[in-house]
């Protein structure tokens, strides 16, 4: 009888999902791929933090994490009820508490013990309160099931950070003032009888008032004494409380929580599922399916029963049958994160882009968002690549937006919008420098910044600004193309030569120039800048900057000097040592942490770079390098992630090159082969087919290839396209110990560039 029950609450729980996901009714095998995501890997920072411990069920809006210092945090402050950022704390707190009325607080810091997370699913226990929490999530609700092992009554603490909370006498409803006038709503009850109800205020519980405001407003529930089993159940909402009980009610028929489990459970498998490995090591595997997971935390469908809340322009839209997405950090994301989800998912990467466009449209100047959040667009970091999301989506077969009002999106984002980073401001006197000269100009050292476009804490980015704006353009080039707007094409294609501005024939790096077009010197490569080199370049320096030409890699290794320079300068970088002690050095460059040399694996800048090998005839070295850097840096342990991991931005690296490919260039659809880490990888496509990559031999030594066959064929080229992917096929590799120093080393075998030169 009970088996019966669950299987209908878990069939009533999937049909009643908003669009965002549409999942098979297919239960779990015991050795499933979620079965190996640890979200505990790289929750201990190397410096910065790189990776929390994340429940929530794939691109969904609820999310939540424990919320403490860090992973080594001594206490937990409260239970989470929603995380509205990546980095956010919990935008409401539910505490279980039993004691006396007099040690109420808004939060309770609890002692804990026994904690276990998975994707979908949270238990710990409370071991000075001697309660058993357990957990499970939902795309917009959740629930906890308390069990007490005291025997004093029971109170429960909704609090709101900063917001509303009110008691009407069956629930327990609120919201959360976020920024930007953005507001988070609960809707939250219990399955026992309330014996009493109150607010806390200033640490005295009143009976009399079922509302509290401000800071930490908080109501208190309490049941009767000897209360062994609670469960709440919760919705929330970005448009309203109302609409925050209709998302509870949707999804959630009851208070088990073994369905909630299993549903849980089976999301996670169907999504992690559409790539199957096997050989490797459990560890292998286990990092590998951790990281395909971290693909999933953003961005979140905020569409709630066809409505969403856009903080775009602060109203409430129809999403008219495609699902809105939002929190998006895109200048992380385009270069694996977006390429991956077009393999995986192309349908939701549709609605993305096409979120994109709405967020565009809601906005004031009809300009695409680079950093879209839940609270609106940050416009944080540099240049503008929405754009390479819009262009690759579309070079692989995404078709169904307007190409047309994207481009002009993209283009007045670009055009119109200063180019300083960090700013949503309109394109200023900086800009007219750039469109006159070809590159954004740098300050010497001590000359006070007088632009107002230009952020007090990220200063220009002048290199980091004009080699992104270099590639941006050319992805403006490529849609034009499309369109058939030949005088754009032919200008932004001139554009997209831009970088070449500022490098620096004698040293062969890319290097700042001033308003009269003199090299900023004296130089160091490694730290001129100030914090973060942002004088200059951008979190990385010149090292890693030295390499940002995504789209024109066969001129990069024409004003490097041939291919033998361009590989010495590539075994230079992984060689060059700090020049300070580490100290010294992550003081002044904390994001550029993960260190080979100078190169930093911590930061997305340098994700495509050890691929670079396979431009000038080296392959071998991008086969040991990404295995190298695979095994030092992305482990199955708590510091297993080097640095700043930006909700997919890294992890995708991870799973692509564990695949034993990349997307250099994303716009470009081609894909450069490294080293696979497992003997068999299949990659499920939307279309019905599946590629295959076989690594014969494959294993920790064996990481070189000795020979390629695609789809049968002898293969010399160490890159495919991504047509040979999508029509299903494979790619069969055979690898060795040694090096084949031969195989795809002949200069007609390169993976070609965005722009072809003479």
């Amino acid at each position: 009888m009970k088996s019966n029950l669950l299987k209908k609450l878990v069939i009533l729980l999937i049909a009643g999902m908003p669009g965002c996901t549409s999942p098979r009714m297919k239960m779990a095998d015991p050795e499933s791929p979620v079965g190996y995501v640890n979200p505990y890997m790289g929750n201990i920072s190397h410096l910065l933090v790189p990776a929390y411990p994340t429940i929530h069920l794939p691109n969904s809006m609820l999310r939540v994490y424990p919320e403490r210092a860090d992973y080594t945090g001594d206490r937990l402050r409260g239970l989470p009820l929603v995380v509205t950022s990546h980095r956010g704390s919990s935008a409401f707190n539910l505490s279980p508490y039993q004691g006396s009325d007099e040690n109420l607080q808004p939060v309770i810091a609890f002692s804990y013990d026994q904690e276990k997370i998975t994707p979908y699913s949270y238990a710990v226990y409370l071991d000075d309160q001697e309660t058993e929490v357990r957990f499970g999530v939902s795309h917009q609700s959740g629930l906890y099931e308390f069990t007490f092992g005291k025997s004093d009554s029971v109170a429960l603490i909704i609090n709101s950070l900063k917001g509303e909370m009110c008691w009407n006498g069956k629930a327990v409803s609120g919201h959360q003032q976020l920024q930007n006038n953005v507001k988070v709503y609960i809707y939250l009850e219990a399955d026992l009888p309330v014996r009493s109800a109150g607010v806390l205020k200033e640490g005295m519980l009143t009976g009399s008032d079922y509302c509290a405001n401000g800071r930490n407003a908080c109501v208190v529930l309490k049941f009767a004494a000897g209360s062994e089993r609670i469960r709440v159940r919760y919705g929330i909402s970005f448009i309203n409380e109302e609409q925050a009980r209709k998302n509870l009610e949707r999804e959630f028929t009851g208070f088990e929580l073994e369905p909630l489990l299993d549903y849980g459970r089976m999301t996670w498998n169907e999504a992690l599922g559409k790539i199957k490995i096997s050989g490797g090591t459990y560890d292998d595997k286990t990092v590998f399916y951790t990281s395909l997971y971290r693909t999933y935390e953003r961005p979140v469908c905020i569409s709630e029963d066809g409505l969403y809340y856009s903080a775009f322009d602060g109203k409430v839209h129809e999403d008219e049958g495609i699902p809105f997405y939002t929190d998006d950090w895109i200048w992380d994301t385009y270069r694996a994160t977006h390429p991956l989800r077009i393999l995986t998912d192309p349908g939701t990467e549709t609605r993305i882009i096409r979120s994109f466009l709405r967020m565009a449209e809601q906005m004031e100047h009809f300009w695409m968002p680079t950093f879209p959040e839940i609270t609106g667009d940050s416009r944080r970091m540099n240049s503008n690549h929405g754009v390479a999301t819009v262009i690759d989506g579309w070079s692989k077969g995404i078709r169904e937006f307007d190409l047309e009002k994207a481009y002009e999106a993209c283009r007045k984002g670009i055009e119109e919008k200063t180019l300083a980073p960090w700013s949503g401001k309109p394109a200023g006197e900086l800009d007219r420098f750039y469109r006159e000269k070809g590159y954004f100009p740098a300050l010497r050292e001590g000359e006070e910044e007088t632009i107002p476009e230009v952020h007090s804490f990220e200063k220009r980015q002048p290199v980091a600004v004009t080699l992104g704006t270099a590639y941006d353009k050319w992805c403006l080039s490529q849609i034009a193309r499309e369109l058939g707007k030949n005088e754009d094409y032919d200008y932004y294609s001139e554009q997209a030569l831009n970088y070449r501005h500022l490098f620096n024939p004698e040293t062969r790096f890319f290097h700042p120039r001033d308003s009269r077009g003199e090299f900023i010197e004296p130089f160091s490569y490694v730290f001129s800048g100030g914090l973060g080199a942002r004088h200059y370049y951008g979190e990385n320096n010149a090292w890693i900057y030295r390499w940002d030409v995504q789209h024109c890699i066969s001129d990069l290794v024409r004003l490097m000097g041939g291919r033998e320079a361009f590989i010495a300068s590539l075994d230079a970088m992984f060689s060059e040592p700090l020049g300070k002690s580490k100290f010294e050095f992550f003081a002044q460059l904390p994001d550029h942490s993960g260190n080979v040399g100078q190169f930093s694996m911590a930061n997305e800048p340098s994700l495509h770079i050890p691929y670079l090998y396979n431009y000038a005839g080296e392959p071998w070295k991008t086969q040991k390098r990404i295995r190298a850097l695979l095994d030092q840096w992305f482990r199955n342990d708590l510091m297993g992630i080097p640095g700043d991991e930006d909700g997919g931005g890294m992890s995708a690296f991870v799973v692509f090159s564990q695949l034993g490919f990349y997307p250099v260039t994303p716009g470009l659809p081609v894909y450069n082969i490294g080293s696979p880490a497992f003997e068999e990888s299949v990659i499920r496509l939307d279309n019905g087919e599946e590629f295959k990559i076989i690594a014969r031999n494959c294993s920790k030594e064996n990481k070189y290839i000795q020979s390629a066959k695609l789809n049968g064929k002898e293969w010399n080229k160490p890159w495919f396209s991504h047509d040979d992917l999508t029509e299903g096929g494979l790619l069969e590799l055979k690898m060795g110990s040694k090096a084949n120093k031969t195989w795809g080393a002949d200069e007609t075998d390169a993976p070609p560039s965005g722009i072809v030169l003479p």
